[in-house]
């Protein structure tokens, strides 16, 4: 009775006859059919609608997105591998000083290498620091007459690596297990602009060691120790920022209180602010 496969008996009510098969299915299908027809008559009204408009779209480039999340080495390793063969003309890098994995240095080395060969600049920011890191000096030297370029500055914050001013990537995790790759021509220029402002207060690395004594008896770097000190910075957070060691920052930090004078941590933030020392440096 539910498929119709019977009916009532026109001559006797008391009886059911059986209906055709055939009947009973072309009855079921007839209102799903007239649906599909009219459900495919529609798809066909919207394509049209939106004909002009894909016709529009088709002439744009393809669509980027503005933010990618990067997750995991391997990913984060393909994009970066993928911006770097696309580049043409110029790569800037933030790299703060880090002893990195053999395997790392020599990726690093045939990438350069590859880029270098096909015309594109690079210009690395490292800290102080790394002046005094044989391994980081090696490979400098190794692109020593190339279109590289290396200065130093005493304090980076994170990495940074800027391909031809259309795609930058920055680390969003301490370990460095999560990145974003920007897209978005306004925060690309804006990070290059804060890469120029960096680069153009930078040492080049062919220059002297900017850890010379002052007349004052004290050495840029413990200058900047003496800054990061005052707004209120600790051990290892100075000694992440300048990259060096809390042991290397705590021994700079010593030598700063014997110039000073200061027989306690309190009284040194105290002496750094009188003796004018900040003020000189600005």
């Amino acid at each position: 009775m539910e498929f119709a496969l019977l009916h009532p008996d026109p001559d006797d009510a008391g009886w059911l006859r059986p209906v055709p098969p055939t009947v009973a299915l072309a009855q079921r299908l007839n209102p799903i059919e007239r649906e599909i027809t009219e459900r495919r008559r529609t798809s066909i009204e919207l394509a049209g609608v939106f004909e002009p408009f894909m016709a529009l779209s088709a002439q744009d480039t393809a669509p980027t997105h503005a933010i990618t999340v990067l997750e995991g080495l391997d990913r984060i390793n393909a994009a970066l591998d993928l911006a770097a063969d696309q580049c043409r003309n110029e790569m800037l890098t933030v790299q703060p000083s880090a002893r990195h994995p053999e395997r790392r240095v020599i990726e690093g080395l045939e990438r350069d290498q590859t880029l270098i060969d096909r015309g594109v600049r690079i210009r690395t920011l490292y800290q102080h620091t790394a002046r005094y890191s044989p391994e980081r000096l090696a490979y400098v030297d190794r692109f020593a007459n190339g279109k590289a370029e290396y200065r130093t500055i005493d304090e980076l914050v994170e990495r940074l690596i800027i391909c031809d001013e259309t795609v930058a990537f920055i680390p969003i995790r301490d370990d460095r297990q999560v990145a974003l790759e920007l897209r978005h021509p306004g925060l690309v220029q804006y990070l290059a602009k804060v890469f120029e402002f960096m680069w153009n207060r930078a040492v080049p690395l062919s220059a002297g060691a900017p850890y010379e004594t002052a007349p004052d008896g004290i050495t840029e770097i413990q200058h900047s120790i003496a800054k990061l000190l005052v707004e209120g910075h600790v051990d290892e957070a100075i000694a992440r920022r300048l990259g060096m060691n809390v042991r290397t920052c705590r021994a700079h930090i010593a030598k700063l209180a014997t110039a000073l004078g200061s027989g306690s941590r309190a009284q040194l933030g105290y002496l750094i602010a009188q003796s004018g020392i900040l003020e000189q440096d600005t």
